[in-house]
């Protein structure tokens, strides 16, 4: 686990947040998690864009963006030289409790800095597995990253999947979304597909990025649907996070998969981005 190195709400240092914030309540807010990489939040911009879009489609008016600004890079300034950054917006505490978000509601801001944990071995690819549970679609929902991750919680709690690098998730037709922490990715042909975020899922900020270069590596990216068996037949598979980076599958349960050119080729292209 890794070790908690400073909290800050709203600015000022603290450790905790009042007991009826919505987010704490209700889950009513999202998240970012950024590597500090060298005093510098990697992919900053991208990170506060999807903040923003999820801010957008809960319908929360966060506006203290300068201010986020200023702590993110404050924070990072002072960070050991790989760390991890992670931000929780909420709506903030309503004036009663009940679902519906009435009267004024002023966002709250939560800043953790995280000593990066140690780097797994992944050089000659990880060990997935598939999870039991299979995720619920919410299109209301699908891409953003809420704070609601109880299937997350739940998939990751399952016998099994200590003994593996991730878990796989499916949803209810049985199609690959992502992992509990990743996004996946599947080569074939010589070119990538990876599930769309339309009806559950997170889109995670280094898969944008894997879409964003692959095709100027020659590598064409295609959003579709993707079948355990169609996933199981790939050249190769990877995951993706911010933390993580590019990483290989070697196995996904039983089936196991042949190193070749273009995760490698990939992975150390994406490696070299900051942006």
């Amino acid at each position: 686990m890794s070790q908690t190195l400073g909290t800050w709400v709203d600015g000022a240092v603290a450790t905790a947040v009042p007991a009826d914030d919505r987010g704490l309540q209700y889950g009513d807010g999202l998240s970012e998690t950024i590597l500090l990489r060298g005093a510098a939040p990697r992919f900053f911009e991208a990170h506060l864009a999807r903040l923003a879009r999820g801010c957008s489609r809960l319908g929360i008016d966060f506006t203290a963006w300068e201010a986020l600004r200023a702590e993110i890079t404050r924070i990072a300034s002072q960070a050991p030289p790989l760390a991890i950054l992670k931000i929780i917006v909420t709506r903030g505490s309503g004036p009663r409790r009940g679902y519906a978000p009435l009267g004024t509601l002023e966002p709250r801001r939560v800043l953790m800095l995280f000593a990066a944990p140690a780097t797994p071995a992944v050089a000659d690819g990880v060990r997935l597995r598939v999870a039991s549970l299979r995720l619920a679609d919410n299109p209301a929902l699908a891409g953003i990253k809420h704070l609601n991750r109880l299937e997350n919680v739940l998939a990751a709690g399952e016998p099994g999947h200590a003994d593996h690098f991730e878990s796989l998730l499916l949803d209810a037709r049985d199609q690959v979304v992502c992992g509990t922490m990743s996004n996946v990715f599947a080569v074939r042909g010589g070119g990538l597909i990876t599930p769309r975020m339309d009806r559950c899922g997170v889109e995670g900020v280094l898969r944008s990025m894997v879409l964003r270069e692959a095709p100027g590596l020659g590598v064409p990216v295609e959003q579709g649907s993707l079948t355990l068996d169609e996933l199981l037949a790939a050249d190769e598979v990877f995951i993706t996070n911010v933390r993580i980076g590019v990483v290989r599958a070697r196995s996904v349960g039983q089936h196991h998969f042949p190193m070749k050119d273009i995760v490698p080729r990939l992975a150390a292209h994406i490696e070299t981005l900051d942006a």
